[in-house]
Protein backbone atom coordinates (compact mmCIF):
# COMPACT_ATOMS: atom_id res chain seq x y z
CA UNK A 1 0.00 0.00 0.00
CA UNK A 2 1.61 3.14 -0.95
CA UNK A 3 1.93 5.69 2.12
CA UNK A 4 1.50 9.40 0.98
CA UNK A 5 2.33 12.36 4.02
CA UNK A 6 1.59 16.68 3.36
CA UNK A 7 4.25 18.71 4.91
CA UNK A 8 2.47 21.78 5.99
CA UNK A 9 3.36 24.75 7.96
CA UNK A 10 4.11 28.51 8.28
CA UNK A 11 6.54 30.61 5.78
CA UNK A 12 9.79 29.84 7.11
CA UNK A 13 9.63 27.76 9.56
CA UNK A 14 11.90 25.12 7.91
CA UNK A 15 9.30 22.79 5.50
CA UNK A 16 11.13 22.82 2.65
CA UNK A 17 14.52 22.33 4.53
CA UNK A 18 12.94 19.27 6.36
CA UNK A 19 11.54 18.38 2.45
CA UNK A 20 15.05 18.19 1.45
CA UNK A 21 16.66 16.78 4.42
CA UNK A 22 13.87 13.78 4.30
CA UNK A 23 14.70 13.27 0.51
CA UNK A 24 18.44 13.63 1.15
CA UNK A 25 18.28 15.86 -2.29
CA UNK A 26 18.30 19.40 -2.77
CA UNK A 27 14.93 19.70 -4.59
CA UNK A 28 12.49 21.84 -2.31
CA UNK A 29 13.72 25.99 -2.48
CA UNK A 30 14.54 26.89 0.50
CA UNK A 31 14.86 30.61 1.11
CA UNK A 32 14.52 33.24 3.76
CA UNK A 33 10.97 34.57 2.27
CA UNK A 34 7.40 33.99 2.82
CA UNK A 35 5.83 31.71 -0.38
CA UNK A 36 9.32 30.39 -1.87
CA UNK A 37 8.00 26.81 -2.68
CA UNK A 38 5.56 28.12 -5.08
CA UNK A 39 5.05 24.65 -6.69
CA UNK A 40 4.25 21.69 -4.43
CA UNK A 41 7.54 19.29 -4.04
CA UNK A 42 6.89 15.31 -4.14
CA UNK A 43 9.04 12.84 -4.03
CA UNK A 44 9.19 9.07 -3.25
CA UNK A 45 11.75 8.22 -0.07
CA UNK A 46 12.51 4.66 0.53
CA UNK A 47 11.60 3.48 4.39
CA UNK A 48 14.78 2.80 6.24
CA UNK A 49 14.87 -0.99 7.11
CA UNK A 50 17.98 -2.79 8.35
CA UNK A 51 16.30 -5.90 8.67
CA UNK A 52 16.35 -5.98 4.25
CA UNK A 53 20.47 -5.21 4.27
CA UNK A 54 20.57 -8.50 6.98
CA UNK A 55 18.33 -10.43 4.76
CA UNK A 56 20.36 -9.41 1.15
CA UNK A 57 23.20 -10.85 2.91
CA UNK A 58 22.06 -14.35 3.58
CA UNK A 59 19.97 -14.55 -0.02
CA UNK A 60 21.91 -12.70 -1.91
CA UNK A 61 19.25 -11.37 -4.23
CA UNK A 62 19.55 -9.36 -7.33
CA UNK A 63 17.56 -6.21 -5.85
CA UNK A 64 16.27 -4.89 -2.39
CA UNK A 65 13.34 -2.85 -2.55
CA UNK A 66 12.37 -0.60 -0.02
CA UNK A 67 8.71 0.19 1.17
CA UNK A 68 8.31 3.58 0.00
CA UNK A 69 6.85 7.13 1.13
CA UNK A 70 5.45 9.39 -0.76
CA UNK A 71 6.25 13.62 0.58
CA UNK A 72 4.31 16.54 -0.79
CA UNK A 73 5.57 19.69 0.27
CA UNK A 74 3.26 22.74 -0.12
CA UNK A 75 3.43 26.48 0.16
CA UNK A 76 3.44 28.13 3.56
CA UNK A 77 -0.08 28.64 4.63
CA UNK A 78 -1.00 32.12 6.20
CA UNK A 79 -4.18 33.21 7.86
CA UNK A 80 -6.64 33.80 5.66
CA UNK A 81 -5.39 31.16 3.26
CA UNK A 82 -8.44 29.40 2.65
CA UNK A 83 -10.06 32.93 1.53
CA UNK A 84 -7.11 33.56 -0.86
CA UNK A 85 -4.28 35.20 1.43
CA UNK A 86 -1.08 33.93 0.15
CA UNK A 87 -0.78 31.27 -1.72
CA UNK A 88 -1.12 27.92 0.49
CA UNK A 89 -4.45 27.80 -0.32
CA UNK A 90 -3.86 26.79 -3.85
CA UNK A 91 -2.04 23.49 -2.73
CA UNK A 92 -4.50 21.89 -0.23
CA UNK A 93 -5.85 19.91 -2.93
CA UNK A 94 -2.52 18.14 -2.83
CA UNK A 95 -2.62 17.23 0.30
CA UNK A 96 -5.85 15.82 0.51
CA UNK A 97 -5.12 12.30 -0.97
CA UNK A 98 -1.99 12.31 1.91
CA UNK A 99 -2.63 9.67 4.87
CA UNK A 100 -1.02 11.74 7.41
CA UNK A 101 0.00 15.31 8.19
CA UNK A 102 3.00 16.33 9.32
CA UNK A 103 2.84 20.28 10.72
CA UNK A 104 6.17 21.81 10.83
CA UNK A 105 6.39 23.65 13.65
CA UNK A 106 9.34 26.73 14.41
CA UNK A 107 11.00 25.92 17.81
CA UNK A 108 13.76 28.20 17.19
CA UNK A 109 15.27 31.70 17.62
CA UNK A 110 16.82 32.89 15.01
CA UNK A 111 16.64 36.83 14.38
CA UNK A 112 17.57 36.63 10.84
CA UNK A 113 15.16 34.74 9.94
CA UNK A 114 11.75 36.45 9.74
CA UNK A 115 8.67 35.03 11.21
CA UNK A 116 4.85 35.83 9.30
CA UNK A 117 3.85 36.43 12.84
CA UNK A 118 6.88 38.54 14.13
CA UNK A 119 7.71 36.06 17.72
CA UNK A 120 8.03 32.62 18.11
CA UNK A 121 4.86 30.59 19.66
CA UNK A 122 4.15 27.54 18.35
CA UNK A 123 0.77 26.72 19.86
CA UNK A 124 -0.57 30.12 18.25
CA UNK A 125 1.18 28.77 14.67
CA UNK A 126 -0.91 25.40 14.92
CA UNK A 127 -3.50 27.47 15.42
CA UNK A 128 -2.90 29.22 12.63
CA UNK A 129 -2.40 25.72 10.47
CA UNK A 130 -5.54 24.24 11.67
CA UNK A 131 -7.71 26.80 11.52
CA UNK A 132 -6.96 27.24 7.40
CA UNK A 133 -7.33 23.36 7.40
CA UNK A 134 -10.61 23.71 8.99
CA UNK A 135 -11.98 26.26 6.74
CA UNK A 136 -10.85 24.77 3.61
CA UNK A 137 -12.96 21.18 4.81
CA UNK A 138 -15.96 23.19 5.59
CA UNK A 139 -16.06 24.86 2.33
CA UNK A 140 -16.22 21.35 0.47
CA UNK A 141 -18.91 20.02 3.43
CA UNK A 142 -21.37 23.12 2.42
CA UNK A 143 -20.80 22.29 -1.03
CA UNK A 144 -21.97 18.81 -0.73
CA UNK A 145 -24.60 20.15 1.89
CA UNK A 146 -25.96 22.15 -0.65
CA UNK A 147 -26.26 19.68 -3.46
CA UNK A 148 -27.48 17.08 -1.36
CA UNK A 149 -30.43 18.90 0.34
CA UNK A 150 -31.83 19.82 -2.98
CA UNK A 151 -31.92 16.53 -3.61
CA UNK A 152 -33.42 15.39 0.27
CA UNK A 153 -36.74 17.67 -1.12
CA UNK A 154 -37.41 14.84 -3.52
CA UNK A 155 -35.52 11.61 -2.26
CA UNK A 156 -35.87 10.46 1.65
CA UNK A 157 -32.72 8.66 1.14
CA UNK A 158 -30.95 11.34 0.99
CA UNK A 159 -32.08 12.58 4.25
CA UNK A 160 -30.03 10.60 7.01
CA UNK A 161 -26.88 12.10 5.06
CA UNK A 162 -28.06 15.60 4.97
CA UNK A 163 -28.93 15.30 8.78
CA UNK A 164 -25.12 14.10 9.42
CA UNK A 165 -23.88 16.74 7.55
CA UNK A 166 -25.76 19.53 9.28
CA UNK A 167 -24.54 18.12 12.21
CA UNK A 168 -21.21 18.22 10.94
CA UNK A 169 -21.17 21.52 10.22
CA UNK A 170 -21.68 22.40 13.51
CA UNK A 171 -18.97 20.60 14.86
CA UNK A 172 -16.55 22.38 12.37
CA UNK A 173 -18.32 25.98 12.74
CA UNK A 174 -17.28 25.43 16.36
CA UNK A 175 -14.03 25.06 15.42
CA UNK A 176 -13.22 21.36 15.72
CA UNK A 177 -11.52 18.63 13.62
CA UNK A 178 -13.38 15.91 11.24
CA UNK A 179 -11.83 13.24 13.13
CA UNK A 180 -13.07 14.42 16.57
CA UNK A 181 -17.33 14.59 15.74
CA UNK A 182 -19.05 11.73 17.38
CA UNK A 183 -20.19 10.54 14.24
CA UNK A 184 -17.71 10.27 12.13
CA UNK A 185 -18.07 6.43 11.74
CA UNK A 186 -22.11 7.01 10.76
CA UNK A 187 -22.95 4.95 7.76
CA UNK A 188 -24.56 7.79 6.53
CA UNK A 189 -21.38 9.78 6.63
CA UNK A 190 -19.42 6.93 4.86
CA UNK A 191 -19.26 8.12 1.30
CA UNK A 192 -19.17 11.82 2.40
CA UNK A 193 -15.88 11.19 4.23
CA UNK A 194 -14.04 9.10 1.67
CA UNK A 195 -15.39 11.31 -1.24
CA UNK A 196 -14.54 14.82 0.88
CA UNK A 197 -11.05 13.31 1.93
CA UNK A 198 -11.54 16.47 4.65
CA UNK A 199 -7.84 17.66 5.56
CA UNK A 200 -9.04 17.56 9.55
CA UNK A 201 -9.90 13.88 9.33
CA UNK A 202 -6.22 12.92 8.84
CA UNK A 203 -3.96 11.89 11.62
CA UNK A 204 -1.16 14.50 12.75
CA UNK A 205 2.16 14.55 13.41
CA UNK A 206 3.85 17.85 15.08
CA UNK A 207 7.34 18.21 13.54
CA UNK A 208 9.40 20.78 16.35
CA UNK A 209 11.97 22.33 14.14
CA UNK A 210 15.02 23.30 16.17
CA UNK A 211 18.14 24.82 16.67
CA UNK A 212 21.28 22.88 16.25
CA UNK A 213 21.89 23.97 20.47
CA UNK A 214 18.67 22.37 20.77
CA UNK A 215 18.40 18.88 19.01
CA UNK A 216 19.47 16.56 21.98
CA UNK A 217 16.53 18.10 24.28
CA UNK A 218 13.54 19.96 24.71
CA UNK A 219 13.73 23.73 24.51
CA UNK A 220 10.87 25.59 26.06
CA UNK A 221 8.80 25.94 22.62
CA UNK A 222 9.49 22.35 22.43
CA UNK A 223 7.86 21.19 25.56
CA UNK A 224 4.80 23.62 24.90
CA UNK A 225 3.97 22.05 21.54
CA UNK A 226 4.71 18.53 23.20
CA UNK A 227 2.02 19.51 25.66
CA UNK A 228 -0.12 20.62 23.06
CA UNK A 229 0.27 17.20 21.20
CA UNK A 230 -0.23 15.39 24.40
CA UNK A 231 -3.61 17.19 25.10
CA UNK A 232 -5.23 16.29 21.53
CA UNK A 233 -3.58 12.66 21.03
CA UNK A 234 -0.78 13.23 18.46
CA UNK A 235 2.44 12.43 18.65
CA UNK A 236 5.48 15.27 18.49
CA UNK A 237 9.03 14.28 17.29
CA UNK A 238 11.96 16.79 17.73
CA UNK A 239 14.44 17.56 14.98
CA UNK A 240 16.84 20.07 13.26
CA UNK A 241 16.28 20.26 9.50
CA UNK A 242 19.71 22.37 9.05
CA UNK A 243 21.42 19.38 11.00
CA UNK A 244 19.27 17.02 8.57
CA UNK A 245 20.06 18.91 5.42
CA UNK A 246 23.72 18.90 6.20
CA UNK A 247 23.57 15.00 6.23
CA UNK A 248 21.78 15.13 2.84
CA UNK A 249 25.05 13.36 0.88
CA UNK A 250 26.71 11.57 3.74
CA UNK A 251 27.06 7.82 3.55
CA UNK A 252 25.53 5.89 6.08
CA UNK A 253 28.41 5.33 8.11
CA UNK A 254 29.48 9.21 7.29
CA UNK A 255 25.50 9.93 8.83
CA UNK A 256 26.27 7.48 11.66
CA UNK A 257 29.26 9.15 12.93
CA UNK A 258 27.65 12.59 12.25
CA UNK A 259 24.72 11.71 14.61
CA UNK A 260 26.72 10.50 16.91
CA UNK A 261 28.57 13.58 17.47
CA UNK A 262 25.39 15.44 18.38
CA UNK A 263 24.57 12.29 20.82
CA UNK A 264 21.41 10.84 18.56
CA UNK A 265 20.99 7.44 17.19
CA UNK A 266 18.36 8.30 14.82
CA UNK A 267 17.86 10.44 11.67
CA UNK A 268 14.78 12.77 10.75
CA UNK A 269 13.82 10.48 8.48
CA UNK A 270 13.87 7.46 10.43
CA UNK A 271 11.99 9.40 13.86
CA UNK A 272 9.31 10.46 10.84
CA UNK A 273 9.20 7.17 9.41
CA UNK A 274 8.79 5.52 12.77
CA UNK A 275 6.12 8.18 13.89
CA UNK A 276 4.17 7.80 10.89
CA UNK A 277 3.88 3.85 11.19
CA UNK A 278 2.92 4.06 14.80
CA UNK A 279 0.24 7.20 13.82
CA UNK A 280 -1.25 5.51 11.08
CA UNK A 281 -1.09 1.74 12.79
CA UNK A 282 1.33 -0.07 10.10
CA UNK A 283 3.32 -2.50 9.76
CA UNK A 284 5.48 -4.10 7.14
CA UNK A 285 6.17 -8.36 6.21
CA UNK A 286 9.31 -9.51 4.12
CA UNK A 287 9.57 -11.39 1.57
CA UNK A 288 13.04 -12.74 0.37
CA UNK A 289 14.34 -15.06 -2.60
CA UNK A 290 17.00 -15.24 -5.44
CA UNK A 291 14.75 -12.30 -7.02
CA UNK A 292 14.54 -9.68 -4.27
CA UNK A 293 14.31 -9.04 -0.72
CA UNK A 294 11.24 -6.59 0.19
CA UNK A 295 9.54 -4.87 2.72
CA UNK A 296 5.65 -4.79 2.23
CA UNK A 297 3.71 -1.93 3.82
CA UNK A 298 0.09 -3.28 5.64
CA UNK A 299 -2.13 -1.77 8.33
CA UNK A 300 -2.22 -3.43 12.02
CA UNK A 301 -5.19 -6.07 12.34
CA UNK A 302 -5.17 -7.13 8.41
CA UNK A 303 -5.74 -10.47 8.38
CA UNK A 304 -3.53 -12.97 6.13
CA UNK A 305 -5.12 -12.72 2.33
CA UNK A 306 -5.89 -8.80 2.51
CA UNK A 307 -2.19 -8.90 3.30
CA UNK A 308 -1.73 -10.82 0.21
CA UNK A 309 -3.12 -8.61 -1.96
CA UNK A 310 -0.71 -5.66 -1.42
CA UNK A 311 1.62 -7.74 -3.78
CA UNK A 312 -0.99 -8.72 -6.28
CA UNK A 313 -5.25 -8.62 -6.36
CA UNK A 314 -4.78 -12.80 -7.45
CA UNK A 315 -3.27 -13.31 -4.29
CA UNK A 316 -5.89 -12.36 -2.31
CA UNK A 317 -8.42 -13.46 -4.28
CA UNK A 318 -7.32 -16.80 -4.99
CA UNK A 319 -5.66 -17.33 -1.47
CA UNK A 320 -4.99 -20.83 0.03
CA UNK A 321 -2.34 -20.24 2.98
CA UNK A 322 0.52 -18.34 4.17
CA UNK A 323 3.86 -20.01 5.04
CA UNK A 324 5.24 -17.85 8.24
CA UNK A 325 8.14 -17.67 9.77
CA UNK A 326 9.94 -14.57 12.29
CA UNK A 327 12.34 -12.52 10.84
CA UNK A 328 14.07 -13.51 14.02
CA UNK A 329 13.96 -16.99 13.57
CA UNK A 330 14.90 -16.48 10.05
CA UNK A 331 18.45 -15.33 10.91
CA UNK A 332 19.21 -16.92 14.16
CA UNK A 333 18.57 -20.42 12.57
CA UNK A 334 20.43 -19.39 8.97
CA UNK A 335 17.22 -18.98 6.86
CA UNK A 336 14.13 -20.95 6.13
CA UNK A 337 15.69 -24.23 6.18
CA UNK A 338 17.30 -24.40 9.09
CA UNK A 339 13.86 -22.77 10.58
CA UNK A 340 11.80 -25.74 8.88
CA UNK A 341 14.14 -28.25 10.42
CA UNK A 342 13.19 -26.86 13.99
CA UNK A 343 9.39 -26.38 13.39
CA UNK A 344 9.47 -22.59 12.71
CA UNK A 345 7.85 -21.96 9.64
CA UNK A 346 4.21 -22.09 9.93
CA UNK A 347 0.92 -22.79 8.07
CA UNK A 348 -1.69 -20.11 8.79
CA UNK A 349 -4.87 -19.77 7.08
CA UNK A 350 -7.24 -16.77 5.96
CA UNK A 351 -8.11 -15.62 10.17
CA UNK A 352 -4.79 -15.30 11.01
CA UNK A 353 -3.13 -11.58 11.37
CA UNK A 354 -0.13 -10.26 9.72
CA UNK A 355 2.65 -9.12 12.38
CA UNK A 356 5.63 -6.84 11.63
CA UNK A 357 8.60 -8.70 10.92
CA UNK A 358 7.00 -11.78 9.33
CA UNK A 359 8.51 -13.24 6.75
CA UNK A 360 6.21 -14.97 4.44
CA UNK A 361 5.01 -17.01 1.20
CA UNK A 362 1.51 -16.60 -0.30
CA UNK A 363 0.13 -20.00 -1.77
CA UNK A 364 -2.71 -18.99 -3.82
CA UNK A 365 -4.69 -20.66 -6.77
CA UNK A 366 -6.70 -18.64 -9.83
Amino acid sequence: MALNIGIVGLPNVGKSTLFNALTRAQNAKAENFPFCTIEPNTAVVPVPDARLGVLAEMVHPQNIIYATVEFVDIAGLVKGASKGEGLGNKFLANIRDANAILEVVRCFDDPDIVHVDGSIDPVRDIGTIETELLLADLEVLESRLARLSKIAKADPKARPEVAQLTALQAHLEAGNPVRTFSGHDAPELAVALQEGRYLTDKKIIYVANVSESDLAQDNGYVKALRAYATEHGCECVRICAAVEQDMAGLSDEERKEFLASYGIEESGLDIIIRSSYHTLGLASYLTAGPKEVRAWTFRRGWKAPKCAGVIHSDFERGFIRARVVRYEDFVAHGGENGCRELGLVREEGKEYEMQDGDMVEFLFNV
